[in-house]
């Protein structure tokens, strides 16, 4: 009988392509034992190259970038890696803003600054020192040009560069009484580039449903919303006061989530509401997208909903509880979490090979004025297996291991791209000046960092106090791995408003609120 073939017999192109199907940890276990297979991982740019991607938590783009060699690509993945480990805050370009007045909404995304003035309803969006591959946008709508529909107030706006998409949310007041009421609420859908229907949306409106039955109902009136975008995707939140018309109907508060598939359906019975204590009105829930089918709603825990079927209302997943209660809770979602498809990637630039896997990204929120910062991991939103969606998660149970958790005796500006997190924070010697800390969760953060940065393993523990029927203090602690670059000066920035963060830049918005015309922007290229 002839002897069997050995598998390490085979051809190392076979081994090579045999070891490529397998996830990146079994490639780093299988090599780490066997010198044959450590040989050909060694001298293999193809399996580097998947190591680093799934180390760094990207995804490879489909069809971009094709002619350029593996080798070149991996050099490439990696030298960025390391260049945000010796970032020079000192070397930056600064552009000049447009009066800015009192922006309610100022957000940088895809190279574009976009800007929403509430009290004179005007925007602006502005290429960002635009590269010469980068697709731009440049336009100013004056007061009254957002929406042209009469007795109208704008909400919210929305803008997405990479669709080519503005969304406008408006009320209309009732005839009968301009001033308390509001007929309806709508969501306009246009080009960002024109004035013309979206040529992917599926009509103009988007159409708004009510808090529910109306018939005892004396005054509606939408006191808070927000507009999120993620793909096909957008999100209304908003607040309700609601008056009924007698002594029985007392005024009430009302939050409401609404999702629509704006490419498919102008309508959605895909909502979620809830009634809220009147006193909370003006701090609702916060809410974000996890990739193009979860959504995680903030309150006094997280709630995880699955969107896949639009049809109908969001079906609950899990609740994960939280530590301590939180108040003014805002999401600082990835830069890059936005749904791309690879035709729409493609579109925007042909350097784009990779994405940040969704399922792999950090979610940061802030709590308590900014001052509290929670770093989480989104892959526990992910892997719920064990967990009955009937019952609440404790916190030490998905918590300490999947989050880090800060806290600032001052301010702290943050804001996260991918598996990064940058943090500003003032100093306790002037109050302009910032100490600025870079930090990467990434798996491969240590071998990236060159003997740059300080790695932290171990876990830490913040003392909270909470304030309810008695004093408690609570302790927190988290343990999620992290590798931190602390900038060697600081900066000193009197007006600093927001700082954000993309695949390869750092942007610090400075505003004078006497003195509008000296807004800036800073922008940092790493």
């Amino acid at each position: 009988m002839q002897p069997k073939t050995s598998f390490l017999s085979l051809a190392r192109e076979l081994l090579c392509y045999i070891l490529s199907f397998l996830p990146y940890q079994n490639i780093l276990r299988c090599t780490s034992v066997c010198k044959v297979l450590h040989q050909i991982y060694r001298s293999s740019s193809g399996l580097q190259y998947i190591i680093e991607l799934s180390g760094q938590r990207l995804l490879p783009v489909p069809n971009t970038d094709i002619h350029t060699p593996t080798s070149i690509r991996l050099q490439t993945l990696r030298d960025r890696a390391h260049a945000w480990f010796k970032f020079d805050l000192h070397s930056f370009k600064t552009i000049a803003l447009p009066k800015i007045l009192y922006a309610k909404k100022t957000f940088v995304t895809d190279g574009h600054l976009c800007m929403w003035d509430e009290s004179s309803d005007q925007a602006w969006i502005i290429p960002i020192l635009p590269k010469p591959s980068q697709r731009t946008i440049k336009r100013h709508w004056s007061p009254g040009t957002l929406c042209l529909v009469p007795h109208l107030t704008t909400l919210d706006v929305l803008m997405d560069p990479v669709q080519n998409l503005i969304a406008i949310v408006y009320s209309v007041a009732d005839e009968d009484d301009y001033l308390q009421s509001e007929k309806m609420v709508s969501i306009d859908l246009r080009a960002l580039d024109g004035d013309s229907i979206h040529p992917k949306a599926a009509g103009r409106t988007l159409i708004v449903s009510g808090p529910g039955p109306c018939d005892n109902v004396n005054r509606l009136k939408t006191t808070f919303a927000k507009l999120k975008g993620c793909g096909r995707h957008i999100a209304l939140q908003r607040t309700l006061e609601v008056d009924g018309r007698d002594w029985f109907s007392p005024r009430t508060a009302q939050w409401q989530l609404q999702i629509w598939d704006w490419q498919n359906s102008m309508a959605s019975n895909s909502v979620l509401s809830d009634t809220i204590p009147h006193l909370m009105s003006d701090d609702p829930n916060e809410f974000c997208f996890l990739g193009n089918d979860r959504l995680l709603v903030v309150t006094d825990s997280l709630k995880l909903y699955s969107i896949e079927d639009m049809s109908q209302t969001p079906q609950f997943l899990a609740c994960f509880q939280l530590p301590i209660p939180l108040k003014r809770v805002h999401c600082h979602p990835p830069m890059d979490d936005i749904e791309h498809s690879s035709s729409q990637l493609q579109m925007q630039t042909q350097q784009t090979m990779y994405t940040s896997d969704p399922t792999h990204r950090l979610l940061c929120f802030t709590s308590a004025y900014r001052t509290m910062v929670f770093v989480i991991s989104t892959r526990i939103f992910f892997n719920l297996d064990g967990f009955a969606a009937a019952t609440p998660i404790p916190w030490n149970l998905w918590g300490p291991s999947n989050t880090r958790v800060f806290q600032y005796p001052f301010l702290c500006k943050v804001h996260i791209s991918g598996h990064r997190v940058l943090q500003a924070f003032t100093t306790p010697d002037r109050h302009a000046e910032y100490e600025v800390h870079m930090m990467d969760f990434s798996p491969l953060a240590v071998s990236n960092r060159q003997g740059l940065g300080r790695v932290v393993k171990e876990p830490s523990t913040i003392e909270e106090t909470i304030y309810t029927t008695k004093t408690e203090n609570v302790e927190i602690t988290s343990s999620l791995p992290y590798v931190e670059v602390v900038s060697d000066s600081k900066f000193y920035v009197p007006h600093l408003q927001r700082i954000w963060l993309d695949k390869d830049r750092v942007y610090l918005l400075s505003v004078k609120w006497d003195s509008p015309q000296s807004s800036r922007l800073d922008v940092i290229d790493i």
